[in-house]
């Protein structure tokens, strides 16, 4: 049975463009599994595209039913590493913003501070920014983007130019018990 005739199931349409090289020969006429051609791609099977490929008798003659998988189940560390590049690309979004803020308000101070006279409303407007760089840095360090001595030691920074800033400018006048509880 030189050409055997190749009968698809239903499942098996969707990969009709997989199989066009697949050409089927039997070597005597009474095998019990026909052998395939040179052009057959071993990757084909390899990557699991045909389960089952089993000759069936029928009163028409031979023919090859295939069933393709339906759903690979995921593979664990493929799962993984999707997962921590999600988080990864979250997180570092997170930092950012946490980093543009931090900036924003050291400029802010930085200009605050060569400026001969202040007024306190601009110190006021600066608190503003102070106060949402604080929201990023606790929600980073509530979701655990940030370690909590990390989002310590940003907040502090923020607070200590700040108080710089006013000492320089005279608003703010430490007394002995700051510099004692400090």
């Amino acid at each position: 049975m030189v050409g055997a005739c190749v009968a698809l199931s239903a499942s098996c349409w969707s990969l009709n463009g997989r199989f066009q090289n697949l050409t089927v020969t039997a070597t005597h006429s009474n095998a019990s599994f026909p052998s395939f051609s040179a052009q057959t791609s071993l990757k084909l099977f390899s990557n699991g595209a045909a389960k089952l490929m089993m000759p069936l008798q029928r009163q028409i003659g031979r023919s090859i039913v295939c069933e393709a998988e339906s759903k690979q189940k995921a593979d664990s560390a493929a799962k993984r590493a999707r997962q921590s590049e999600k988080r990864r690309m979250y997180n570092r979004a997170r930092k950012s913003e946490i980093r543009t803020r931090m900036k924003k308000v050291l400029e802010e101070l930085d200009i605050i501070k060569k400026k001969k006279d202040v007024q306190p409303d601009e110190i006021l407007c600066v608190e503003k920014w102070i106060a949402d760089a604080y929201s990023v840095i606790d929600k980073a360090v509530k979701v655990g983007t940030l370690h909590k001595n990390t989002g310590a030691r940003r907040k502090s920074r923020l607070a200590r130019r700040k108080k710089a800033v006013e000492i320089h400018h005279g608003l703010y006048v430490p007394t002995i018990t700051d510099s004692i509880a400090a």
